[in-house]
């Protein structure tokens, strides 16, 4: 089959055709070209929705990311990220492999297409100009017919008539001959032109043409071959990409395999874990006897060495105050400013314990303390303990720089063109004294840390013992102090806001009175271990090496009140000090 013999007359449509042809090529070119830009926007928006979802560092979120279930979603945004990875993939390999490809391949075609018909047009015109010939020299040749019959016939009539003249005669004659000579040139120059002529149509039907209109039908089936080609190619470029996207998703299912319930459990037991031991039975208060507003300072002395005379029970006040906000009667009506004036003004105890809670209000008003003593204690060991590591990787880092530095120094006193030695003593002193520091600060920390885990148990047991110290009338007021002794000094674990207001007034209000009463006795002596800056109020700063005096041990909360003149006391973190209790001082400890 061939267009050459079976569409010799169908040039026109043929024309039509091929160019129907290129419109379909190009019409695929516009669908892959708008695939890609599908699979781009799509990629885009995969990755923005992945990146949306990211958590954010140094933020709440990142620390959520410890769980499983926020760990296997963080594995399928990240396998999100790659899967939209391969759609750019398919992009990027159908707009080289197909777009590019098959754009320059219709170029190519309409160049050929073009040339192919402007020789077919070049045959036809050549054909047509041959016919037109003939028809010229066919035309002559009846036209010179004619002349050279009505030529014959004249003389014929001149001939017969006897009134005409000899010479007239003999000029038809010669009329009707020349006639005739030019009939017959004519009908020689057109039987050479029509031999001519069939010559060339039959080229041109039999050669001319159907090699032209072959070379269109072989660059015809080479674009339907190519249109092929490329279906084939569209549908490779996306099965490429398929293991690797099945490799993201099970990706995905792993990460869903991954995820472990108990394990996320176990991490809010130790997010959240305080250490303190849940609040004992509450004891019936009998409100049908009348309670005494005042605690005398035998009653805070028997509570302090734990005895059982205790009108109200020891476990649950001091270790209530974590769950649960004090219940307020609406029947009880609030005590006037002078009665609670009275209560500290006329009891050691409770001013004592004043003190302590001022200490924490004002320390409120602070920074975070260093010892991490705001935290309940489970969560301060495990500050501590990250702290450590911390520090201990930064020793690490820097003992690697360090040895770095003394491995160049080294290849410099070998080859001394290769350097200056001296120029390396003063970074590696710098170096050395940054571990220096580091170790310093990293044991502090394990001496904080090595106190919590020492002191977890005995915390728990020393609220146990505060929690009922006093009785009805003032047990608000007692009970905040105990809180403060049990909590940290930064005061985060106060009752009420209302509570710490009414007490802040009443600091404001009564310091002066505090502070003209008589100094307490010494209990024994310490040694600051490290030097402490005491910027909060209620502090005192000290000196690595010095000698003071203790005058109040540490109630459970981290501080210790110490005194280095009559005129010059405070508080300090114990973990910063080494306290020698006497042992014959009263309430003294015997341990050091």
């Amino acid at each position: 089959m061939s267009w050459g013999t079976e569409l010799w007359d169908q040039f026109d449509n043929l024309e039509k055709h091929t160019q129907w042809g290129i419109d379909i090529l190009e019409k695929y070119i516009k669908f892959v070209k708008e695939r890609t830009d599908i699979e781009l926007s799509y990629a885009k928006q995969l990755r923005n929705l992945s990146k949306k979802y990211q958590p954010k560092k140094n933020s709440k979120e990142e620390e959520e990311y410890k769980y499983t279930a926020c760990k296997a979603f963080l594995s399928t945004l990240n396998e999100m990220n790659d899967y939209a990875g391969q759609h750019e993939v398919i992009s990027e390999n159908m707009t080289s492999q197909i777009t590019v490809d098959l754009m320059r391949y219709v170029q190519e075609l309409k160049q050929e297409r073009k040339s192919n018909f402007h020789d077919g047009r070049k045959a036809q015109q050549h054909i047509e100009t041959c016919w037109k010939q003939l028809e010229s020299s066919k035309r002559r040749f009846e036209r010179d017919c004619k002349e050279a019959d009505r030529a014959q016939q004249y003389f014929e009539k001149m001939d017969a008539d006897i009134n005409v003249t000899k010479a007239d005669v003999e000029k038809a004659r010669q009329q009707a001959q020349l006639r005739h000579q030019m009939a017959e040139d004519s009908k020689a120059d057109y039987s050479s032109i029509l031999q001519r002529f069939n010559q060339e149509q039959w080229e041109y039907y039999h050669t001319h043409i159907p090699n032209i209109f072959q070379k269109i039908q072989e660059m015809e089936e080479r674009r339907i071959m190519r249109i092929g080609e490329s279906m084939k190619t569209y549908a490779e470029v996306d099965r490429q990409v398929i293991p690797i996207i099945g490799k993201c998703l099970d990706g995905i299912v792993k990460a869903a395999e991954s995820i472990d319930q108990k394990n996320d459990s176990q991490l809010v037991v130790e997010a959240y874990k305080s250490g303190f031991e849940p609040p004992g039975d509450i004891e019936f208060e009998d409100y049908t006897q009348p309670m005494k507003r005042t605690v005398s300072e035998n009653s805070l002395s028997s509570s302090k060495e734990g005895k059982p005379e205790l009108k109200f029970g020891g476990k649950s006040r001091g270790k209530l105050w974590p769950f649960i906000k004090k219940n307020k009667s609406p029947k009880q009506q609030k005590e006037p400013l002078s009665h609670r004036f009275n209560e500290f003004m006329t009891s050691k105890p409770k001013i004592h314990c004043f003190r302590s809670l001022k200490r924490g209000l004002s320390l409120k008003l602070g920074a975070t303390p260093e010892d991490f003593s705001n935290l309940p204690p489970e969560q301060r060991r495990k500050k501590l303990q990250q702290k450590v590591d911390d520090l201990n990787k930064e020793i690490q880092k820097e003992t690697d720089q360090r040895d770095a530095i003394t491995k160049m120094k080294d290849v410099y006193l070998k080859n001394p063109q290769m350097g200056d030695p001296a120029s390396l003593d003063h970074k590696l002193a710098e170096v050395t004294q940054n571990i220096e520091r580091l170790r310093l600060e990293t044991q502090k920390f394990e001496a904080w840390l090595a106190e919590v885990e020492g002191r977890l148990p005995a915390r728990s047991e020393q609220a146990r013992r505060q929690s009922g110290m006093y009785d009805g009338q003032t047990q608000q007021t007692v009970t905040n102090c105990a809180q403060d002794r049990e909590s940290s000094p930064d005061g985060s674990y106060t009752e009420e806001q209302s509570q710490e207001s009414e007490l802040k007034v009443l600091t404001t209000d009564f310091d002066d009175e505090f502070d003209d009463e008589e100094p307490l006795p010494a209990i024994g002596t310490c040694k600051a271990l490290y030097t402490f800056e005491g910027q909060n109020e209620g502090t005192i700063s000290v000196v690595e090496g010095e000698l003071l005096s203790v005058i109040e041990e540490d109630k459970g909360d981290g501080w210790t009140r110490i005194r280095r003149s009559e005129d010059e006391e405070g508080y300090v973190p114990t973990s910063y000090v080494e306290v020698y209790l006497d042992k014959n001082a009263k309430g003294a400890k015997t341990y050091i």
